[in-house]
């Protein structure tokens, strides 16, 4: 029996991730409003630059594993394998989160009344971006972890 190859992250994957977040995050405000406890949650700078410290390190990574598949004698394959998984599940939990952000800054705009509510969409916003980044940090990780088949399996 042949094995087949591990197929790349599908972009379907990825796209219900994100709707499904924004899904969350538009329902969390509206849950927290409708419970009235309290004000909704801020969203400050700490998120976007959290989530842009973890984009850089997939990024980084990224970057070195792809050198290190080139030199093939430099990455053990269990290595390889954690580092793929790990580029799989930046890109989806990735995704998720910038949904999440995104739908928490669409749920803010017909609130005019609410002082907080246009710093509350950009933060969201630059959390959302920063979300983006690690998709496409995930992404590239999985990808340079590729590697060519031997000679002998291409004919």
């Amino acid at each position: 029996m042949k094995r087949q190859p591990l197929a790349p992250l599908s972009q379907r994957a990825i796209t219900l991730a994100g709707v499904v977040g924004v899904a969350c995050g538009w329902l969390a405000h509206r849950v927290w409003d409708g419970t009235n406890s309290t004000s909704a949650p801020l969203v400050s700078w700490l998120q976007p630059v959290s989530l842009a410290v973890i984009a850089a390190i997939l990024l980084l990574l990224a970057v070195i594993t792809r050198k290190q598949v080139r030199e093939r004698h430099l990455l053990e394959p269990q290595k390889a394998v954690n580092r793929l998984v790990l580029g799989r599940a930046g890109a989806l939990v990735g995704s998720l989160v910038t949904g999440g952000y995104l739908g928490y800054a669409i749920s803010w705009l017909g609130y005019s009344g609410d002082p907080l509510a246009s710093r509350r969409i950009w933060l969201s916003l630059a959390a959302a971006a920063a979300g983006l980044l690690i998709v496409v940090g995930g992404l590239l990780l999985e990808r340079a972890c590729r590697i060519d088949p031997p000679e002998a399996d291409r004919a």
